[in-house]
């Protein structure tokens, strides 16, 4: 089952060009500049944004075509906007039970209980929603949306209001709430890190027109992609933990292509996690180097090989068929005589642990 999008809309400054097809499971990310067009579709799915040329199908339920638009408030969702928007009369339990109240008994799907649990927000439940921190208040939201038994979750930019402390305490929780639901996300930002640590599938959006979508490990190493090149041009690799060594402090990380060595991670053996490399770390050898202080090393073969500048080359490497970048100079790749089908060692000087 998936997720189908048609909108047409045009405005005297701005159209919004849109056809789509999205899984229905998992986190979706609608990534790209301010002003490409994110918020407006996400704004259409709801409802808010009526668009006379659309079509909105949600697995077998159709929410919008050229017969009929089910309104917003009819249409089984959740919507986390940038600012929290709670009811400032009411108390935090209140603000939840409103969603929850308004579905019908038979149609709940998630339990009161369940989403206090899982934001840990019941410490919370009989404070005035004036009294709680920016990372608070955006929890009570997602929780509140998650009480209403959404079909699919809209998400705008929720960690964009916050500050970094306040971002760093409230995305463990919407990990743990991809892990443990299987309602779809639609997950708007900007913020490339965010996007790495949360989302499954990804669709770059430029101009008002989706330009590209798919799943997110792939879509970063596209060489025909702006995602794929530049400072911030990275590696999503799925992992997972097979041995920690207490000797030196460092926990092992398997992947189909290789073993990881990372720093000590307090996570249970078969633990998955999600690894980002950069592309500025990794480095390539035409031998497996012994005497260096570089532990992850893999062989690979050169998959292609794309300019970055007058200075440099983005080279996508497969390391057992698994796609990882390699920002290096043209002399570089010159004097290692690089080209499609080439045997070569991949060496990664850092690695980031995303969950």
């Amino acid at each position: 089952m998936s997720i189908s999008l048609r909108f047409y809309l045009a405005r005297p400054d701005f159209t919004l060009n849109v056809d789509l097809d999205i899984p229905s499971q998992g986190v979706t990310a609608l990534f790209g500049d301010s002003g490409c067009g994110k918020t407006t579709l996400l704004r259409t799915i709801a409802g808010l944004e009526r668009c006379p040329n659309g079509f909105l199908q949600i697995e077998d339920t159709i929410w919008q075509d050229n017969t009929h638009f089910v309104a917003t408030e009819k249409r089984a969702l959740g919507y986390v906007f940038q600012e929290a928007s709670l009811f400032e009369h009411m108390n935090v339990m209140k603000n939840i039970q409103y969603g929850y109240s308004r579905v019908p008994e038979k149609e709940r799907s998630i339990t009161l209980e369940q989403a206090i649990e899982l934001l840990d927000i019941e410490p919370l439940l009989y404070r005035k929603t004036s009294q709680l921190s920016g990372g608070e208040r955006q929890r009570v939201a997602i929780a509140r949306a998650l009480a209403s038994s959404p079909k699919i979750l809209l998400m705008d930019e929720p960690l964009s209001a916050l500050d970094l402390k306040r971002k760093r305490e409230i995305m463990p929780f919407l990990e743990s709430m991809h892990d443990s639901l299987s309602i779809p996300v639609i997950y708007v930002s900007h913020a490339a890190g965010e996007i790495a640590r949360l989302a499954d599938h990804l669709v770059l959006m430029e101009q008002g027109k989706n330009i590209a979508s798919g799943a997110l490990d792939t879509m970063l190493t596209r060489l025909d992609l702006p995602l794929a090149h530049g400072d911030k041009a990275a590696t999503l690799i799925h992992a997972w933990v097979a041995e920690h060594d207490p000797d030196f402090a460092v926990t092992y990380l398997d992947f189909p292509g290789g073993r990881f060595t990372v720093a000590h991670k307090e996570l249970p053996i078969n633990h998955p996690v999600r690894l980002r490399v950069m592309a500025r770390d990794v480095s390539i050898t035409l031998e497996r180097q012994t005497q260096t202080s570089i532990l992850n090393i893999f062989p690979a073969i050169v998959d292609s090989i794309s300019p970055e500048g007058k200075a440099q080359v983005m080279v996508r490497l497969l390391v057992n068929g698994i796609p990882m970048l390699s920002r290096i100079t043209r002399k570089s790749a010159a004097i290692l005589d690089l080209k499609a089908g080439k045997k070569v060692y991949a060496q990664v000087k850092t690695v980031a642990l995303l969950s």
